[in-house]
């Protein structure tokens, strides 16, 4: 079994995890437990409100470790993707 490389590694998310009315910081608590039970390499879209949600919660998980691929206006919300680590965060 080899290692996945970059390009073989999905940009397309393997699950979507929608905390929208979620107050910080339970947001972040449950998206990082939500990773800790993906697959190393896996990709999390979490959807989240403006304001303080997005401010805090992709700044939180950078400095756990874990790989913010992009952050997106959907209008309403915002979708962030982030990546579980292959080493464990």
């Amino acid at each position: 079994m080899s290692n996945p490389t970059p390009s073989t590694i999905s940009q397309t998310p393997d699950a979507q995890l929608d905390l929208r009315g979620t107050p910080c910081p339970i947001n972040f608590v449950r998206t990082k437990l939500y990773l800790e039970g993906m697959t190393p390499g896996a990709l999390l879209e979490v959807w989240l409100d403006p304001g303080e949600p997005i401010e805090q919660v992709p700044d939180s998980l950078a400095m756990e470790g874990y790989p913010i691929e992009s952050v997106e206006n959907q209008g309403q919300y915002f979708a962030l993707r982030v990546r579980r680590p292959l080493e464990s965060a």
